[in-house]
């Protein structure tokens, strides 16, 4: 397929939606230069024609892959905290001067725009997906709910409160209105969550990832054959070079060494392929999804509508922020013990 050079016509109906997955890798503990990078790919994608673009999966931040933060069970080294350290201090606060510039650059360009970052919170990290939209502003994020694997010892997990979707019209026109949301990485893998998701109309799924598996290819058709809705896959494409030196991945030292591979793609709402899979190489996606495609899709199946037996099986979803410590007056009749 087509990528990094216009693979689609310019002129589009109204009915249609340009969009572009971008493949590349973060530069490591270097926050400033990532951004650099980021709005470089952005405003590449933006002038080859997309209105809605999507950057890979803790890109601003970072992916620390091959990275063990000096972790054994029951034990933790000082080396290993200096690294967190190093990890945290490129962290960005949502809001933040970092989604201000992300927000602005949507702006300028007047696109759609769904970023994987790493959020600092307090003393807490999170993997998210932040929203902007082409009026220049920060939307909402999307903080993953559950990290996999080691990424429990460096990020903290999300609630239901930042699962939201957003409606995206580029003309203004119902016609080409398009539902809009996100899952990050394996959150792909979590039933409830895609019924969750799915119940809330998402058009255009965006998947923000690491993984670079051949088998992640499966799982972004399925999700869009059951989900009926176009699926934007960014993955990271990540070697040693984008480490700095006196970081050591278990991978080994070779500046050539890939630590994560690619593999972006575009998916129908009838799993068919429109773009990619890309590897082996930092590069965009681009394909031009035909809106009318998900009314002929969900004609003989809607997974939360006329295909559900809420009879048999119901979904409850607890949207509520989740907070360790609560500032106010105590409830009446409530005393501690």
């Amino acid at each position: 397929m087509l990528h990094g050079i216009a693979a689609f016509e310019k002129v589009r109906t109204m009915t249609e939606l340009a969009v572009a997955v971008v493949q590349a890798g973060s530069v490591l503990f270097d926050t400033p230069a990532t951004l650099v990078k980021a709005v470089g790919l952005t405003r590449r994608a933006a002038a080859e024609g997309a209105q809605l673009v999507v950057l890979p999966e803790a890109f601003v931040g970072g992916y620390p892959k091959g990275l063990d933060f000096g972790v054994t069970i029951g034990s933790r080294t000082p080396g290993g905290r200096d690294e967190f350290r190093r990890y945290f201090e490129s962290a960005i606060d949502v809001p933040g001067p970092e989604t201000d510039q992300l927000a602005a650059l949507a702006g300028e360009l007047g696109i759609f725009m769904v970023a994987g970052a790493i959020e600092r919170d307090g003393g807490t990290l999170y993997c998210v997906a932040l929203y902007f939209g082409p009026e220049g502003e920060l939307l909402g994020k999307h903080r993953k709910l559950m990290p996999t694997a080691g990424e429990r010892l460096i990020w903290g997990t999300g609630d239901g409160s930042t699962m939201p979707v957003f409606s995206y019209a580029p003309t203004g026109s119902p016609d080409d209105q398009a539902t809009v949301g996100a899952a990050i990485c394996w959150e792909n893998y979590m039933p409830l969550f895609r019924a969750a998701m799915y119940d809330k109309g998402v058009d255009v799924w965006c998947a923000p990832t690491v993984d670079d598996r051949d088998a992640w290819q499966a799982t972004m058709r399925h999700v869009a054959l059951e989900g009926r809705c176009f699926v934007l896959s960014a993955c990271q494409h990540l070697t040693r070079a984008n480490l700095p030196a006196d970081v050591h991945p278990v991978q080994g030292d070779d500046p050539e060494t890939v630590l994560i591979g690619g593999g972006s793609v575009i998916v129908s709402p009838l799993g068919e392929i429109l773009a990619g899979p890309l590897h082996g190489q930092e590069g965009i996606l681009h394909a031009t999804l035909d809106l009318k495609d998900l009314a002929r899709a969900r004609f003989d199946f809607d997974a939360t509508g006329h295909y559900a037996r809420p009879d048999v099986f119901t979904l409850h979803v607890d949207e509520t922020p989740r907070r360790a410590v609560e500032a106010g007056s105590q409830p009446a009749g409530r005393r501690h013990p």
